[in-house]
């Protein structure tokens, strides 16, 4: 049980700078067309829209597919995976 403990704490250790990395990346890239920075609302859409794919689980993306099987795209993947993830 020690060993496990002290395995999961070094995993967390390295996740987190990851995680920090990737903000600074979202951040860093929340800049206009004419390349000026963005503020407010439209900042944080454009860095939720740059980790939104960080943000799903796997297997809730994975889960997200269609009657047919056929994988699903858009707003209806975005509701699914929200779906998923809350548990219902």
């Amino acid at each position: 049980m020690k060993k496990f403990i002290i395995a999961l704490s070094i995993a967390l250790s390295f996740s987190a700078p990851v995680f920090a990395v990737t903000q600074a990346e979202c951040e860093a890239k929340a800049v206009s067309k004419d390349g000026k920075p963005i503020y407010g609302a439209a900042k944080e859409a454009s860095i939720k829209k740059c980790m939104g794919g960080a943000a799903a689980t796997p297997d809730c993306a994975a889960k997200a597919v269609s009657k047919d099987g056929k994988p699903l795209y858009g707003a209806a993947k975005e509701a699914s995976i929200k779906k998923c993830e809350s548990g219902k």
